[in-house]
């Protein structure tokens, strides 16, 4: 082939060859529809879960169980309607009737700018006071009337504590629902505050399906058997939880006590199924051992301070020889965060132990220590000895973490925000407390007494809310290295 010819091949060929047009560029999908927009729809879209005439439906159910002039009975029966549906619903349903609570039955917008309004522009003191009032009014809604309603029926108490829950374990980006949940959330703060709750004694006399609730719910030491359940209820031992009238037979928190002689350093013996029966009549000290939220839907509503509070004075009412009321506790926390913020703590530590546990690990004594050394030093921690720099370095991590470590004040450890929150201080680590593989884990074994000093209490949440972590000399001293 020539030349020429080539050339008027390659031509035709190009003319027979169809051109691919470029690709359309990807188009974001269409916002998703508000509920106004959807009630007035006539037909669904995309993923929507309910179609318009079911949404339609639905609606006018909640506008009936909200409705000013209905009364509580019949507000009731129809929200118990809007219940029997939801049990049947699938999720995404469900979260179309989350949506629907969210968008069309919150504050009439309006009024409420402009009581904002007159509330900002009120000069004297009477006018303020006038403005708040018409304030409140305004932040009031038909949501709110409409929660209420839930809470009438038989089990409805039940069903919006399960519903906030379910809205609790949405990831933290989807903020759709956050007016409601802000809303329940204020509800319940008033509805379980510890004026409407009873505090009871838990035993071996329990009904069965209260028992069986404690295996259930316990958070911080797995009960194993009836066996074991049996121990924790024995004579030297208390339970107490907090009930609410709406719904029996279940405790929104409970706690587990021991009565000895001294401060507990280990868990072991208090678990111990063999053990003998201690003489309560020479208890001194009563230790809170495992504390048990049981209502995921109650989250961000604190009883805790209070059901200590009110055991102390029961115990204290029963047995006057107590004087002592500290918890032996988990550190749930620590391990993780000595994985992560080790390194430059580790380079804080004074000469002398830094250069001991330098060599410990076999580094040099100026290099840098590194804390996945410490960690990997620490996998048989049981097995160091008193003096060992890697056992002592731990604890002054833990001393640290524990004394030292917060977050906008409030300490970075779960059980510590929640012990020193409720006004108890770090009083004692207890090397190899908890020798399960859960302890292990968590924090090598290490566990700590929070002491509850009743007179102290409002001094030590004074010092929280300063942004100073209230601990003992001892724990002070193990600080300093």
């Amino acid at each position: 082939m020539n030349l020429a010819s080539g050339w008027i091949a390659r031509g035709v060929s190009r003319l027979r060859t169809p051109r691919l047009a470029p690709a359309p560029a990807a188009q974001a999908p269409p916002a998703p529809r508000s509920t106004h927009e959807r009630l007035k729809a006539s037909l669904r879209r995309g993923t929507e879960a309910l179609a318009p005439r079911v949404l339609r439906r639905l609606m006018d159910d909640l506008l009936a169980a909200s409705a000013e002039q209905a009364s509580e009975v019949e507000g009731g029966r129809r929200a118990k309607d809007v219940i029997d549906w939801y049990a049947a619903a699938s999720p995404e349903a469900r979260q179309d009737l989350w949506l629907l609570i969210c968008e069309q039955f919150g504050p009439d917008a309006e009024r409420l700018q402009r009581a904002r309004q007159h509330f900002d522009q009120a000069e004297s003191a009477l006018e303020r006071s006038q403005a708040e009032i018409a304030l409140r009014r305004a932040l009031a809604s038909a949501r709110t009337r409409l929660l209420q309603r839930f809470a009438v029926p038989a089990g409805g108490m039940r069903f919006l504590l399960d519903l906030r829950a379910e809205l609790l374990a949405l990831p933290r980006a989807d903020q759709r629902f956050a007016a409601l949940d802000a809303e329940l959330e204020h509800l319940f703060s008033t509805w379980f505050d510890v004026a409407f709750l009873e505090l009871k004694r838990l035993s071996w006399d329990s009904p069965a399906s209260l028992l069986e609730k404690l295996i259930q719910y316990e958070a911080v030491h797995d009960i194993r058997s009836w066996a074991d359940l049996k121990n924790r209820l024995d004579s030297d031992r208390r339970c107490y939880g907090f009930f609410h009238p709406r719904l029996p037979g279940e405790p929104l928190i409970f706690v587990e006590v021991a009565l000895v002689d001294d401060l507990s350093d280990s868990i072991t013996p208090l678990l111990d199924e063999s053990a003998a029966t201690a003489d309560i009549s020479r208890a001194t000290t009563a230790i809170f051992y495992s504390i048990s939220n049981t209502q995921a839907g109650l989250r961000g509503v604190s009883f805790g301070d209070s059901l200590i509070k009110h055991v102390a004075q029961t115990l204290s009412a029963e047995f006057p020889r107590l004087r002592t009321f500290a918890t032996l506790s988990p550190i749930p926390g620590f391990r993780s965060w000595l994985a992560k913020h080790g390194t430059p703590l580790l380079a804080r530590m004074g000469d002398k132990p830094r250069s001991e546990l330098a060599r410990a690990l076999g580094v040099e004594p100026q290099a840098q220590l590194d804390a996945a050394l410490l960690l990997q030093a620490a996998e048989k921690a049981a097995q160091l000895p008193e003096q060992s720099p890697v056992r002592r370095a731990l604890l002054w991590c833990a001393a640290h973490y524990l004394g030292k470590e917060s977050h906008n004040g409030r300490p970075l450890d779960p059980v510590a925000r929640f012990h020193l929150g409720n006004g108890a201080r770090v009083e004692r680590l207890n090397w190899g407390g908890d020798p399960s593989a859960k302890g292990e884990k968590q924090s090598f074994g290490l566990m700590v007494n929070y002491l509850y000093d009743l007179k102290k209490i409002d001094k030590h949440r004074g010092l929280l809310a300063q942004g100073r972590l209230p601990v003992s000399r001892d724990i002070e001293m193990l600080m300093k290295g």
